[in-house]
């Protein structure tokens, strides 16, 4: 169960343990319906040219616009990942993490405290995720900024949005500004559906994004994730429509999931958590089924299921769902 509960995805490992055949694979939140332009933009980049510096700049102010923010608080990283890890190295020093959380949101600041009440973070740096992961938690704008008000000049805000894009309302994107101590992160992939091009940003003061593009280098893109982004977040059309489709594919999750009995809660459209379970042991009936989820070894109640892309997957899980209570 280790590889399972430590984050989603691991077809390969599930393939070994449970055997081969045709997985849904529902241990991600990651937009299963993805934005459809990407194929045919990758193969037409010149992949003998190294990526260009303008592309760069079109990419981050694209990105800008689509967060409500300028295009000089925004630098793009090769996934969220990299950019949590180096912003923690930048900041330095110690700080609280919200619990239950992302994995690498304790790993980012030096002698990182798990709180579950977030004031009990008072004038330190603070991390957590908006919408949160994995309970889907979402925090208003005014929750948050009272959050900043009570780092005071001794922490960080650190504000993790990979999830934000369904909830624009809440982000903070538009309060960066250099005199504020908030940083927040970005991905591309869970929304655009498109995880395996390593792209996300982090928006923040321009004196730590200089630093932090220091320790990038050059080049710190490849060409498709700056011809594929950029095209993206222009598509006003398509993000518009990819949000109301998400909210009526999770609502139509959430149908079958009570409907079995279950207790499933979050406000994040692109997974859904079920409360009340024995996490493992459903865990190992989907994936009997060839069905991949997401447990987790510090809340064994708890199961994680991404959005079925279409009605045949969904119709797929409500077979292999056992009912509850």
């Amino acid at each position: 169960m280790n590889r399972f509960t430590w984050h989603g995805g691991g077809l390969a490992a599930a393939r070994a343990q449970f055997g081969d055949g045709p997985w849904l694979d529902l241990s991600t939140g990651i937009n299963p319906c993805p934005w459809p332009q990407a194929g045919a933009l990758a193969a037409a980049v010149d992949w003998q040219a190294l990526p260009d510096e303008s592309a760069l700049r079109g990419l981050e102010q694209a990105a800008a616009a689509r967060f409500g923010c300028a295009a000089d608080h925004v630098c793009a990283v090769p996934g969220t990942e990299i950019g949590l890890r180096l912003v923690g190295d930048l900041i330095g020093g110690g700080g609280c993490h919200a619990v239950p959380g992302y994995r690498t949101h304790a790993a980012m600041l030096r002698a990182s405290v798990a709180v579950d009440d977030l004031a009990q973070a008072h004038g330190t740096s603070l991390v957590l995720a908006n919408p949160n992961n994995p309970d889907g938690r979402l925090l208003t704008r005014a929750m948050l900024r009272n959050l900043l008000h009570r780092r005071g000049d001794n922490g960080w805000l650190l504000l993790d949005e990979a999830f934000a894009d369904a909830h624009p309302q809440a982000s903070l994107a538009g309060d960066i500004a250099d005199a504020q101590r908030l940083v927040i992160f970005r991905s591309f992939g869970k929304f655009f559906g498109l995880a395996g091009l390593r792209l996300g940003f982090v928006l923040g003061p321009r004196a730590l994004l200089a630093a932090l593009r220091a320790q990038l280098g050059a080049w710190p893109l490849c060409a498709a994730a700056l011809a594929v982004g950029e095209a993206a977040y222009r598509d006003a059309i398509w993000i518009a429509d990819a949000r109301a489709a998400l909210q009526e594919r999770a609502a139509r999750l959430d149908a079958v999931l009570r409907g079995k009995g279950y207790t499933v809660g979050g406000a994040c459209p692109l997974f859904r958590l079920v409360r009340g379970v024995d996490g493992a042991a459903l865990f190992d009936h989907l994936a009997q089924q060839h069905i991949l989820t997401r447990p987790f070894a510090d809340q064994p109640d708890w199961l994680r299921l991404g959005l079925p892309g279409d009605a045949a997957g969904l119709a797929r899980l409500v077979q292999a769902l056992p009912s509850h209570g």
